[in-house]
């Protein structure tokens, strides 16, 4: 289990590279849920300002900046769809340190392209993420890279928790946060640094419908996995890993209050609500948790104030067009 100390070297060792990104009203918050009595007032932290676009920066930049000078003249290799390959990409060049990545054939062009941007070089492989992992390991041994895990690290998780550390340093009255969940990096970092601030802030972790394997797995008390063809059906393409992973697990056992899941309509008015009314852009997978303030609010805790962590907004144009269309 990872420490606040550890978030807090996270924090100093990644300053000069990720944002502090800041909190952001929701305006008319009543109006926006349609509701005439008294709603929480809700907070955005959109880590869609991050350099890269989504909060994946963070943990990879820690990681890998924590790594020994052999290890990273070497180079590195990690498995990712998208955002988590950006932030490696993105760190390694500024770092001076070759990296390749594997990347799933279905992965979003805007993802692939920023990737290839910032230098690294590109394997594709099917998309299953066990796929990818398993390529990325083979790679590995071949040329004997170091492994920058997309989510089950303890660095990857401290990195993540930073987010966590500037959300309370910025709203110290913060009740409820919300966290999108994939394989479990960023509501693990949160939640523990959250939780080790103040463990009477609530965290609630989101996610869709059609890929709810942490939900699965937070109930039953142990790791679900699902198919690739299971979550390969949602549109929040950052939110289809197949499972959490076990160091990510344990912290979500401790910290974690509860998991919800919103569907893919509700995914989708949740981003163009989000561009219309409150003039921000994120991608699916960062829109699920105001996904469920607007369409669960009775699965969530009473709070004043409550946070949705907006964790990307790297979403395709074509795709945007098509949601605020509807």
């Amino acid at each position: 289990m990872i420490t606040l100390d550890d978030i807090r070297q996270a924090q100093r060792r990644i300053q000069n590279v990720a944002i502090h990104t800041p909190l952001i009203r929701c305006p008319h918050a009543a109006q926006i849920r349609a509701i005439p009595s008294a709603v929480p007032q809700l907070w955005f932290k959109p880590e869609s300002l991050q350099p890269i676009g989504a909060f994946k920066l963070r943990g990879a930049c820690n990681k890998i900046a924590s790594l020994p000078e052999e290890e990273r003249r070497r180079g590195v290799i990690t498995y990712s769809s998208g955002n988590h390959a950006q932030g490696v990409a993105y760190a390694a060049k500024l770092l001076g340190i070759k990296a390749t990545i594997v990347m799933p054939g279905n992965a979003p062009p805007m993802k692939v392209e920023n990737t290839a941007r910032h230098g690294a070089e590109i394997v594709f492989v099917g998309p299953a993420s066990s796929e990818r992992q398993a390529r990325a390991e083979e790679l590995a041994r071949e040329g004997g890279y170091v492994i920058i895990p997309p989510f089950n690290d303890p660095q990857i998780i401290a990195g993540q928790g930073t987010a966590g550390l500037e959300i309370i340093h910025d709203l110290p009255e913060v009740a409820c946060v919300l966290v999108p969940v994939g394989g479990g990096g960023l509501i693990s970092g949160i939640a523990t640094a959250l939780k080790l601030t103040n463990p009477r802030v609530k965290v609630i972790g989101v996610e869709p419908e059609l890929a709810a394997d942490a939900q699965a797995s937070f109930r039953a008390g142990r790791i679900v996995e699902f198919t690739a063809a299971q979550v390969s059906r949602t549109l929040a393409d950052g939110l289809r890993t197949q499972h959490v992973g076990e160091i990510n697990f344990e912290h979500i056992r401790r910290y974690v209050d509860d998991i919800i899941t919103v569907s893919e309509a509700e995914i989708r008015e949740a981003v163009r609500r989000m561009v219309v009314r409150v003039r921000l852009v994120a991608e699916p997978s960062g829109a699920v948790p105001f996904a469920a303030y607007l369409f669960h609010r009775g699965q969530l805790p009473a709070a004043e104030n409550m946070v949705a962590v907006i964790s990307g907004g790297n979403i395709e144009p074509e795709l945007l067009r098509e949601i605020l269309g509807n």
